[in-house]
């Protein structure tokens, strides 16, 4: 992981983060207030127009009622008296020419009268008398009964009557009321989001924390990790997951290193010892059989190299992932080819095979057959002469199994979790009398994990060792 690219990447994030999430709640709120004031005009204006037609509608029916009973007379200044503004109302003859009008009818007493004859007699008409409101509303009524007396002129009986409503009023209450919401919602938002940065603020600080420690390991102290809480808030969350991946980072250059530094270790020796039968012979001291012993010594430490080149080689064919081949195979048949090259090779060890029959799985032969060479030749080569080896494959459903014993002097248990360790040894100065690269058992590993298995060690001291392999089996 780049220490410098996440710590460049940490600080601009973070502020980008703080800014979407203000925007983002910017935009929620405006939006929110902005619809909650217009719904709740929305809602008063509606409740007021009902409210107008109600009234209208009621008033026409008590005056039709009054009016279909008997002839009625009635003044028309006192008629004009009672429906002052905001109220009104129009006094028609037969052909709809006006006979009087009075309060808000006189506004616009020709539209009225237009606007109610368009519709049914008894429905209430919206007139919208200045460009954008709903000012008047009307409903005409017949008036078959009622007799209107005019001063300085004669009665008259007029055909139909329109009660009229000024709505301009309540209109303009609406609209005030609306522009004073959204004053207190621009304020409401101002102090909305001055909390919001406060606590925006408060919540990000550990984002400033974890930014101070990627400095710190930025400038080469790799033991720091991004602080946490315990509370398993995103921020902790975030923290422990990058310390994870410090720690696998750490791992792998750790690895590398150790790698690096055992393998120069391993080819060291093999070097050294051709160096020196090589400065030997230029000195002239190798002549006759003794050239012939050096150049022995010298094939050998060369093949050592090799081996060690071709098992680092192998391992990191594995590491990378690539896949082992696939083809079916029977494990019985491939220990005991394994068994009888080691009673050939070590005629005087005691090294035996049980089988309970075929035990069939799919995979690569010849890396198995590895696997099993590897396990066999360390029993014998890490144990005294007198040590029996012994082999056994059984199958369970599903699986395949391999196990791999020795009685030898055992492991003790503080090096049992590491002996799948490259290039670890138990006892490093005997085991490379013994010779080995120290690899045997990671790459027994590695081709086992290739192969989706399992591979474990069990050890007592002055009991012996088993080694056991589980492979899934075919049917």
């Amino acid at each position: 992981m780049n220490l410098a690219a996440i710590h460049g990447r940490l600080r601009p994030s973070r502020a980008s983060v703080r800014l979407r999430i203000l925007a983002g709640l910017a935009l929620l709120l405006v939006t929110g207030l902005t619809a909650n004031s217009a719904i709740g005009t929305l809602l008063l204006s509606d409740y007021l127009h009902n409210r107008y037609t109600r009234t209208l509608q009621d008033n026409a029916a008590r005056l039709r009622a009054v009016t279909a009973q008997a002839p009625r007379i009635a003044d028309s200044d006192l008629l004009s008296a009672l429906l002052s503004p905001p109220y009104g109302s129009i006094a028609l003859d037969g052909q709809d020419r006006i006979l009087s009008s009075s309060g808000s009818a006189d506004l616009a007493p020709g539209p009225l009268v237009r606007a109610t004859a368009a519709v049914p007699t008894g429905r209430v008409v919206d007139y919208d008398n200045a460009g954008g409101h709903d000012d008047l509303s009307a409903i005409r009524i017949p008036s078959p009964g009622l007799v209107l007396q005019r001063t300085g002129h004669s009665p008259v009986r007029p055909a139909a009557l329109i009660l009229v409503i000024d709505t301009s009023v309540d209109n303009s209450t609406t609209d005030t009321l609306f522009a004073r919401q959204l004053a207190i919602a621009a304020a409401a938002l101002v102090l909305l989001l001055a909390l919001a940065v406060l606590v925006l603020r408060v919540g990000l600080r550990p984002l400033a924390t974890m930014a101070d420690s990627a400095d710190t390991i930025a400038e080469g102290h790799l033991t720091e990790r991004l602080p946490t809480r315990g509370d398993r808030s995103e921020t902790d969350q975030l923290a422990e997951a990058v310390n994870r991946a410090f720690d696998a980072q750490a791992r792998a250059e750790a690895a590398v290193r150790s790698l690096a530094a055992d393998t120069s270790h391993e080819l060291r020796t093999p070097l050294s010892t051709i160096s020196g039968w090589l400065d030997l012979h230029r000195q002239g001291g190798l002549t006759g059989p003794r050239l012939e012993a050096a150049l022995v010594h010298i094939e050998n430490e060369v093949g050592r190299m090799r081996l060690l080149v071709e098992d680092l080689s192998l391992l990191a064919r594995l590491d990378a992932g690539r896949p082992v081949e696939q083809a079916p195979l029977d494990l019985t048949a491939l220990a005991a080819g394994v068994v009888d090259d080691a009673q050939v090779i070590n005629p005087a060890r005691g090294i035996t095979l049980t089988a309970t029959g075929p035990a069939p799985v799919t995979g690569d032969a010849a890396r198995l057959q590895q696997v099993l060479r590897n396990l066999v030749g360390n029993a014998v080569q890490h144990t005294p002469p007198e040590t029996d080896v012994h082999v056994t494959v059984a199958t369970t459903p599903g699986y395949a199994q391999i196990e791999v014993a020795d009685n030898g002097p055992g492991i003790p248990p503080q090096d049992l979790p590491r002996v799948f360790e490259r290039f670890w040894r138990a006892e490093a100065s005997r085991s490379r009398a013994y010779g080995g690269s120290g690899l045997g058992l990671a790459i027994v590993e590695a081709i086992i994990h290739a192969h989706q298995g399992q591979v474990s060690v069990r050890s007592t001291v002055g009991v012996g060792t088993t080694v056991t392999v589980r492979l899934k089996g075919t049917h």
